[in-house]
C-alpha cells in the first residue's frame, strides 16, 4: 500500500500528539511582575524557573498561537551539548570563558533530563549520545579537526572512531569515521514542550495563547488584546523575532526542513543497527540532523529554501516537493535499505540566526527589557540555559540575588549589529547556501581531503567562520 505524505500540519511530533486544549486569549489589559513573550523552550523555561525561585512572581507568558508552534515543536528532536558562538566568545573573552560556557552546556542535557523527570514530564528522553560522520575525505579531515577542538574546549569523555566502530553503531553507508559525545539525548519535541508548559501552569504561572504581541517597549508588551505592564519584558521569540516592531533586521529567520518515514521493520533495523539510539548528524556543510525515533521511524533535517524574502515565517510547516525529494536522496545514500521507502511527513520551521552567528542572552537594566535566542539550530538544550541566566539577571536586577556563575558566561549581555537590508539578506543567504550546497556536492565527487574552496568562502563572509 503506498503511502501517503503529509505535508506540514505544523510538524509530526505535533500530528503524533494530537490536537491540545486551547488557552484562552488575554482578556484585555493587566499587569505582571514580569511577562514572557514566546511560549515555546526559552518561554516557558524562563517562566519555569523564575517561578520556582520566587514563588511570589506574577508571572504571565503570551503566546502568539498555542505553546509548541515555532521551533520548539518542529525541531529534529536533538537536546545535545552544541552552542552557536564559542569560537567567536573565545577570541573576545579568552579561551578559558569559552571552557566555562561549554561546560555549562554539557551540564544542560543532564539539567533537562533531571528536571523532566522530577516534574513527571514523559518525553521519550534517551541518553545515546551525539554521533556526528564523515563520508568523504574532506569531511573526515574536518571530523577530525573538530574531534580535537572539543577535547581542547574539556569534553574529555568524547570519543573518536574510525570505519569499522561507527558501523558497529550505526551503518552509514560509505562512513568512514565519526566523534561521539554523551552529552546528548533523544526526545519527542511536542512531549517536552506540552509536559513543560503543563508543569509551569502548575506552579501558578499564567499563559495566554493565540494572542500575538505585536511591540515589546520597557514595561509594556502590546498586543490586539490589551497590553500587559511589568518591570521586565523578557522576549523569548527566536526564529519569530521578525515579526515584532522594529525586530525586522534582529535574528534572520533561517528554514530548516524535516522529514520522516513511516515505522520500518526489524528487519530494516537488523540492517542499519542503531540499536544505541544516538542522535546522527554529518560534516557536510549543510549538515543533517537526524533520530530513530521510539516508534522506529527515522526522522532526518536539513536545509531546503534556507530563508523567505522579508523574513517572512510560514505557518503551516509546509515543504516544497523539490525539499522533500532532496531529503530523501540524502535518507537513501546514508541508508540504501530505503531505496523505494516512501515519506510519511514532511515539515518546515525557522530558527533564529543572528549576524554573527553567536547565541545570546540579555538583560537591558535601564529598561527592564530582556531576550535570549539566537540558537543557530543548537536551541533545545541552549534554551533551557538561556532561561536560568535570564532567571539569574532578573533576580540580580531585582535586588534578590547577586551575580552568579551563569550571569558571568561570555554570552551574556552580547552585542550584534542587524542583518543587512533587503534584497541584500535574501541574496546572501540563498548564495551562501548553494555555495555551501556546492561544496558539499564537489566533495562527494572527489576523492581529495580538501574542503571546498566556496565552503570556506561562505564562511568568511557569512560570519560563521
Amino acid at each position: 500500500m503506498s503511502t501517503v505524505t503529509v505535508n506540514g500540519g505544523i510538524s509530526f511530533w505535533h500530528a503524533d500528539q494530537g490536537s491540545a486544549d486551547p488557552r484562552e486569549p488575554l482578556p484585555g489589559d493587566t499587569t505582571a511582575d514580569v511577562c514572557v513573550v514566546g511560549g515555546g523552550y526559552t518561554g516557558l523555561w524562563t517562566a519555569y524557573y523564575l517561578k520556582k525561585a520566587a514563588p511570589y512572581l506574577r508571572i504571565t507568558v503570551l503566546e502568539q498561537r498555542f505553546c509548541g508552534f515555532g521551533a520548539s515543536g518542529r525541531n529534529g528532536g536533538w537536546l545535545y551539548n552544541g552552542i552557536a558562538g564559542r569560537e567567536r566568545y573565545a577570541r573576545l573573552h579568552g579561551k578559558e570563558a569559552a571552557i566555562r560556557l561549554q561546560r555549562a552546556m554539557n551540564a544542560t542535557v543532564d539539567e533537562v533530563v533531571k528536571v523532566a523527570a522530577e516534574e513527571g514530564v514523559e518525553a521519550d528522553i534517551h541518553q545515546g549520545g551525539v554521533l556526528e560522520v564523515a563520508y568523504t575525505p574532506a569531511q573526515l579531515m574536518r571530523l577530525k579537526s573538530f574531534h580535537e577542538t572539543e577535547l581542547g574546549y574539556g569534553e574529555s569523555d568524547r570519543e573518536l572512531y574510525g570505519a569499522a566502530e561507527t558501523a558497529r553503531r550505526i551503518r552509514v553507508a560509505g562512513a568512514v569515521g565519526s566523534t561521539w559525545t554523551p552529552h546528548g539525548a533523544r526526545i519527542h519535541p511536542v512531549k517536552l514542550v506540552r509536559g513543560l508548559a503543563a508543569a509551569v501552569e502548575a506552579l501558578g504561572v499564567v499563559i495566554h495563547e493565540a494572542t500575538p504581541v505585536t511591540e515589546i517597549r520597557p514595561k509594556h508588551a502590546v498586543t490586539p488584546y490589551g497590553t500587559v505592564r511589568a518591570p521586565y519584558i523578557l522576549r523569548c521569540t527566536e526564529g519569530f523575532t521578525a515579526s515584532l516592531k522594529g525586530e525586522r533586521r534582529t535574528w534572520l529567520p533561517m528554514n530548516s526542513s524535516l522529514v520522516a518515514t513511516p515505522p520500518l521493520t526489524a528487519e530494516v533495523w537488523e540492517e542499519i543497527g542503531w540499536e544505541g539510539r544516538e542522535t546522527l548528524g554529518d560534516m557536510a556543510h549543510a549538515y543533517l540532523y537526524a533520530q530513530r525515533t521510539p516508534d522506529d521511524r527515522i526522522a532526518l533535517g536539513g536545509r531546503g529554501v534556507p530563508y523567505r524574502y522579508g523574513s517572512r515565517t510560514d505557518t503551516a510547516g509546509r515543504t516544497l516537493p523539490a525539499t522533500v525529494e532532496a531529503l530523501r536522496e540524502l535518507l537513501v545514500r546514508l541508508f540504501p535499505v530505503l531505496e523505494g521507502t516512501e515519506i510519511a511527513h514532511t515539515w518546515s520551521g525557522v530558527l533564529g540566526v543572528p549576524r554573527d552567528w553567536c547565541a545570546t542572552v540579555t538583560l537591558d537594566r535601564s529598561t527592564g527589557l530582556g531576550w535570549a535566542g539566537g540558537y543557530v539550530g543548537s536551541g533545545v538544550a541552549t534554551a533551557n540555559l538561556a532561561a536560568r541566566t535570564l532567571r539569574d539577571l532578573v533576580q540580580q536586577d531585582a535586588g534578590q540575588g547577586t551575580a552568579t556563575d551563569l550571569t558571568t558566561l561570555p554570552w551574556v549581555n552580547h552585542r550584534v549589529r542587524k542583518w543587512e537590508p533587503e534584497p541584500l539578506r535574501w541574496l546572501g543567504v540563498h548564495s551562501l547556501y548553494a555555495a555551501y550546497r556546492s561544496a558539499d556536492r564537489r566533495e562527494l565527487a572527489r576523492p581529495d581531503a580538501e574542503t571546498a574552496w566556496m565552503a570556506r568562502v561562505a564562511d568568511r563572509v557569512s560570519g560563521r567562520g
